[in-house]
C-alpha cells in the first residue's frame, strides 16, 4: 500500500499581491493569490497556506480582508500564518 502524496502550496503574501525570494531576500512580484488559488483549485490541492511576510514586520497581523477574498475562491483547507501572537 503507497502512502498518499499530499501536495501543499505555501503561497507568500505581502499587501495584496503574491511575491517569490529565496530565503526572503529579494522578493519579486508573481502575481494575483486570488489567481493563484483559483488555479491551485483546478489541480485539486490538498491544503493551501498563506503567509503574510510583512505582518510581522509592521507589527499587525495577518490582513483578514485579503485571507477572506482568497477564502472565497479556495476549495480546500487554508493555513493562515504571519504576524500571529497568541
Amino acid at each position: 500500500l503507497m502512502p498518499k502524496i499530499r501536495v501543499i502550496p505555501v503561497l507568500l503574501l505581502r499587501d495584496w499581491g503574491l511575491e517569490k525570494s529565496i530565503a526572503f531576500r529579494d522578493p519579486v512580484y508573481v502575481g494575483s493569490p486570488i489567481n493563484a488559488a483559483r488555479v491551485f483549485n483546478g489541480r485539486n490541492v490538498d491544503e493551501l497556506i498563506l503567509l503574510d511576510i510583512a505582518a510581522t514586520a509592521r507589527g499587525r497581523g495577518p490582513q483578514l480582508d485579503v485571507v477572506t477574498q482568497i477564502a472565497e475562491e479556495a476549495f480546500m483547507p487554508l493555513t493562515v500564518g504571519g504576524g500571529l501572537r497568541d
